[in-house]
C-alpha cells in the first residue's frame, strides 16, 4: 500500500500538498476510491481513501487510525558534525532512520570541514526514508549548532565517542534498556582535547564504537545501531 507524509492531518478529511499530489496522481498513478496510508510524523498512521485524485489538491477520506504505532522503547539522539562531503551525511540520515532514530543534531567542530548545513534538503531525505521504512515518526532534524553551544543544553545519557588515548568502554557495556540517549559524534580528524574535556565536564561518557577506525558517518550509523539492538 502507497504511504505518504501527512504532518498536518487532522480530522476525517485531508487535502493532500501539492508535491504529494502530484507524486500520487502523476506518478503513482492512483484514483478515486483508492486506498492509501498517511503518516502524521508523531505516532499516527492512518487509511485513506481518495475521493478526488488531483494532480494539485488530491482530497482524502480518513476510514481507519492507528496512533503511537510501533511506538519504540527509547529515544536516541545522534549529535554528528557534518562530513565534508555532504552526500555521506545524507547516507547516514537515510539509514539511520530506516534503522530507527528519533533525534539528529549536525553540530559544527573545530576541526568540521563543513561549516554550513542546509538542512531542507536533508529534511527531503529523512522523509522518503521514513516512507520507504513504513514509519509512522518522523526523526527530528535540528538546525546546526556550535559544539560549545550544544554541549551546553544535552540531555539524558550522554556518551562521547572518540580515538584520543585515555580511557573508553564499549557503548554497549553502558547502555540501560529503555533509556534516553544523546551520542557525540565528531569530524574527520576527531574532536580536539578542549572538546573533550568540555563534554567531560559536562557528564559526556567517553565510548569506544570498536576496533577499526571508522568515518564519521559510519560511527555514527554503528551507535545507532547498537542502540537499537539492545533495545530490542
Amino acid at each position: 500500500m502507497h504511504l505518504f507524509y501527512t504532518p498536518d492531518i487532522a480530522g476525517d478529511v485531508y487535502i493532500m500538498n501539492p508535491d504529494e499530489s502530484k507524486h500520487c496522481v502523476r506518478v503513482l498513478r492512483l484514483q478515486k476510491d483508492d486506498i492509501v496510508q498517511l503518516i502524521d510524523g508523531r505516532g499516527g498512521i492512518f487509511e485513506a481513501v481518495i475521493v478526488n485524485p488531483d494532480a494539485k489538491r488530491t482530497e482524502l477520506k480518513v476510514v481507519r487510525e492507528t496512533r503511537e504505532y510501533q511506538k519504540r522503547n527509547h529515544y536516541l539522539h545522534i549529535a554528528i558534525a557534518p562530513t565534508k562531503n555532504i552526500e555521506r551525511l545524507e547516507w547516514f540520515l537515510e539509514k539511520a532512520t530506516e534503522i530507527g532514530i528519533d533525534e539528529i543534531s549536525p553540530v559544527i567542530c573545530d576541526r568540521s570541514e563543513r561549516k554550513e548545513v542546509k538542512t531542507e534538503r536533508l529534511e527531503r531525505v529523512i522523509t522518503s526514508a521514513v516512507k520507504q521504512s513504513l514509519k509512522a515518526y518522523h526523526p527530528k532534524l535540528n538546525e546546526p549548532q556550535k559544539y560549545r553551544d550544544f554541549i551546553k543544553n544535552i540531555s539524558g545519557d550522554r556518551y562521547i565517542a572518540h580515538c584520543m588515548d585515555g580511557e573508553k568502554v564499549p557503548l554497549k557495556d553502558l547502555i540501560t534498556p529503555s533509556g534516553h540517549y544523546t551520542i557525540l559524534i565528531g569530524p574527520e580528524g576527531d574532536f580536539t582535547s578542549s572538546e573533550l574535556d568540555s563534554a567531560l565536564n559536562y557528564g559526556c561518557q567517553p565510548i569506544t564504537l570498536g576496533t577499526s577506525r571508522l568515518r564519521t558517518e559510519t560511527a555514527a550509523l554503528e551507535a545507532c545501531f547498537e542502540i537499537n539492538f539492545l533495545n530490542r
